[in-house]
């Protein structure tokens, strides 16, 4: 028999009994959707945590506080001592002590309530620099941004963030107006342009409130001015140099604070570079026990193929005889049903793909992640199905071949 022969032969065979056909491939349908799928959740997930901390900005490095110990010698945890000051920013801010670092922005932050007449809405507010806008990558929507003359006099304006923005004004234009930041009147002189990452107030970049940090350690406070900050942001002059940077501030923040022995550092320097990779490994590792599972599907379709090929072999036992008869050799029974079982695992391979596509469009509605699934892996799955049918159907192919004409022909 031809190719074209043995793949008519075999869509006539599934033909006639198509209800058995149907369960043979729901096994293979389902394994391979679910591996899309879940390949495409990792993919998504990874994508989502890539575009959260891209959104903080780039090349970027945070220093924070050591931590600090109360009377009864409980520890509090890192970022609670006050171990960082201006002085230090400044420092790692000249060119001459670290040419790696492209920009520095102190920041110190607390939480208040912003009024508007009758409209009140708690937010974060951050104490800053100019140099903030850049290093986040951040753009002003309306307005401007606090400016170094802002800095030298502790002037009382603030920029909005736009969820701050809209839940005070609503779609009033806030530019010019006045709203308390705390005890504090400011004048409104910019809003920042949505990135919109996250949803709730803990996460949301684009429900906060930027002061001058001369304001936010002074008055804000309501306080004398102090030097010490809670964190500084560095940004390095390129991704290539952001190994340098980590270096060129670990070791003038060490000399400044007087530390010989790194174990007793009083800060700590994270790269986002770490938090995507620790982000992005987790994600990993569950896509890859999620498709785990997912693979026992695909082998529990096969272990369905196997079985239905081997009733279909015992069924057709007269038919193998007569075609043997005929002079038909081992090799082509072996070569019919091996079609046969081939068709099964593409047939279930080609649903189980346009489910798992379907469930791309779909998921990410439902869950509220993103759901990508590359073209490779959609290939990549139709393959798999038909390897996995040809692996389990090679055993009824092989005993149909076996079969003695005579024997058949018997057979009732």
């Amino acid at each position: 028999m031809t190719w074209g022969q043995l793949v008519s032969s075999a869509f006539e065979a599934i033909r006639w009994n198509r209800l058995r056909s149907l369960l043979t491939i729901l096994g293979i349908v389902i394994g391979i959707a679910a591996v899309m799928l879940t390949v495409g959740l990792g993919e998504g997930a990874q994508a989502k945590v890539s575009a959260k901390i891209a959104s903080l900005g780039s090349n970027l490095l945070t220093v924070t506080p050591g931590s600090t110990t109360s009377a009864p010698g409980v520890r509090r945890g890192l970022g609670s001592a006050s171990t960082l000051t201006m002085a230090n920013a400044a420092a790692l801010a000249s060119h001459t002590v670290a040419p790696a670092i492209a920009a520095v922005a102190p920041i110190t932050t607390q939480h208040a309530t912003l009024t508007n007449g009758a409209l009140n809405w708690p937010t974060t507010v951050e104490g800053t620099t100019p140099s903030w806008l850049t290093i986040r990558s951040r753009a002003i929507e309306a307005g401007r941004f606090i400016d170094s003359q802002d800095i030298k006099s502790s002037a009382n304006v603030v920029v909005l963030g736009a969820l701050s923005a809209q839940e005070l004004f609503s779609t009033s234009n806030p530019i010019g107006k006045v709203v308390d930041v705390g005890p504090l009147p400011m004048t409104v002189i910019g809003v920042l342009a949505p990135i919109g990452s996250g949803t709730s107030a803990t996460s949301n970049q684009d429900d906060i409130a930027i002061v001058p940090i001369t304001t936010a350690q002074g008055s804000l406070v309501g306080t004398t001015a102090t030097d010490s900050i809670q964190s500084i942001l560095l940004q390095a002059t390129s991704s290539s140099t952001l190994s340098a940077a980590y270096q060129e501030a670990n070791h003038e923040l060490m000399m400044l604070h007087g530390i010989t022995n790194p174990a007793n550092a009083d800060f700590t320097i994270t790269a986002e570079q770490s938090l995507f990779s620790a982000a992005t490994s987790i994600s990993a590792t569950l896509t890859a026990l999620l498709a785990g599972i997912a693979t026992v599907s695909l082998i529990v379709g096969g272990i369905g193929v196997m079985n239905i090929m081997l009733v279909s072999v015992t069924e057709r036992t007269r038919e193998i005889g007569l075609r043997k008869a005929l002079g038909a050799k081992p090799s082509d029974i072996r070569r019919q049903f091996l079609v046969e079982a081939a068709v099964l695992g593409v047939t279930g391979g080609l649903i189980g793909a346009a489910l798992g596509l379907l469930g791309q469009l779909v998921l990410p509605g439902l869950i509220a992640n993103p759901v990508s699934i590359p073209p490779l892996v959609t290939v990549a799955a139709v393959a798999v199905a038909l390897l996995i049918s040809l692996v389990f159907g090679v055993y009824p192919a092989a005993r149909a071949a076996q079969l003695s004409p005579i024997d058949a022909l018997r057979s009732e």
